[in-house]
């Protein structure tokens, strides 16, 4: 009917926004319960996922309760996953396929429920949508069914998509952190450095009130900050006293040679990774390398992490120093505010050491060099 296929448009159109804003597959199953919500109105609209490796099924209900998780062999939501049909029931507790444990475990009473295979576009089952306790205490309808029916094959697909992103996210990760030990373990540096840049500089544009987005991506990217460095030759790189003037010149290169190795991907944790590679060692006061850029013309991650690897270099022990004291790092961030960092990151960090400080323990380097 023309009415049924104008009120499934504006629900998925007045949703669709907010869906393709999300990275969350939580947020995303909090949103879609909601659309089913206008459609059919229900107590609860709940959407599971499959979790092939552990067998479950897992869910963000969408009003009162948090994420829940319950085994794929049990209950309807089990039969419905492995038939791949969807079924009515309006007496639940009459019927040998519903699992009671849920409703004991969140003190829940179900009375009926809608259940609807999620597929992909290839036809394989992603998890199972159910709509719990129509409202007006009344039974669901074959019309109901099929109004859900057209909303999810869109929820499918949109979960379909959500899970391939988290893949490809983690897979990247993986990349950046295999990359950046490989990087560390060329230049003798201890395990743990990466790790700890990483947690600063998120902790570092959380305190000066970056988006959670670019939070989590200059954490993902700023391991890769000293990529350069494998392709600088031992006899520098492994050096432990003090660069000559022209070992010093060859080593900066590793800035411009970390950039030119990330440069060319599209992925945006790389391409972010690129920036931090470039601009790292640019100073607030325009003496740094390798374009001796000022100030704001610096990226705001190369400044973030400018202070995160300057810290970890002067806390901890390397090769050619021992690790300096908390009060002489401190000391020098007060010197160099305005001049090699940004002014406004050394006041975050000044004013929350304990944090940073408690990073450092907590990932502390299990063989600190002597």
């Amino acid at each position: 009917m023309p009415g049924t296929a104008d009120k499934i448009l504006q629900s998925i159109l007045s949703s669709i926004s907010q869906v393709a804003d999300s990275r969350d597959i939580e947020t995303l199953l909090m949103q879609f319960s909601r659309m089913a919500h206008e459609l059919v109105p229900a107590d609860r609209c709940t959407v599971w996922v499959f979790d092939k490796e552990r067998n479950i099924l897992w869910s963000r209900v969408a009003d009162g309760i948090g994420r829940i998780e319950s085994s794929a062999e049990e209950g309807l939501v089990g039969y419905v996953l492995k038939s791949g049909e969807p079924v009515i029931l309006n007496d639940v507790y009459a019927d040998s396929r519903f699992n009671p444990e849920v409703d004991r475990r969140t003190g829940y009473l179900t009375r009926n429920m809608i259940s609807i295979p999620l597929k992909n576009s290839d036809g394989d089952i992603l998890g199972v949508f159910q709509s719990v306790n129509k409202l007006g205490n009344i039974d669901f309808l074959e019309e109901d069914l099929k109004l859900l029916l057209f909303v999810t094959v869109y929820i499918g697909r949109e979960i379909d998509a959500a899970l391939l992103r988290d893949e490809l996210d983690a897979t990247q990760r993986e990349i950046i952190y295999t990359l950046a030990e490989a990087a560390e373990m060329r230049s003798q540096e201890m395990g743990n450095h990466v790790k700890r840049v990483s947690e600063y500089c998120r902790l570092i544009a959380e305190l000066i009130g970056l988006s959670e987005k670019d939070q989590e991506l200059i954490k993902v990217a700023s391991p890769l900050h000293d990529l350069g460095k494998i392709a600088i030759p031992d006899a520098i790189l492994l050096k432990p006293g003090r660069l000559t003037d022209e070992e010093r010149i060859l080593m900066n290169t590793h800035a411009e040679l970390g950039y030119s190795m990330l440069k060319h991907s599209n992925r945006r944790a790389f391409k972010a990774a690129a920036t931090i590679a470039y601009e790292h060692h640019e100073k607030w006061d325009g003496t740094g390398y390798p374009n001796k850029i000022a100030g704001k013309d610096i990226h705001i991650f190369g400044r973030i992490s400018a202070v995160a690897d300057v810290y970890d270099a002067l806390a901890n022990a390397r090769c050619y120093k021992p690790a300096w004291e908390h009060e002489r790092v401190i000391a020098l961030f007060q010197e160099e505010r305005g001049r090699h960092f940004d002014p406004q990151i050394v006041d975050a960090f000044l004013e929350n050491q304990e944090r940073f400080f408690e990073i450092n323990r907590t990932f502390a380097d299990a063989h600190p060099i002597d």
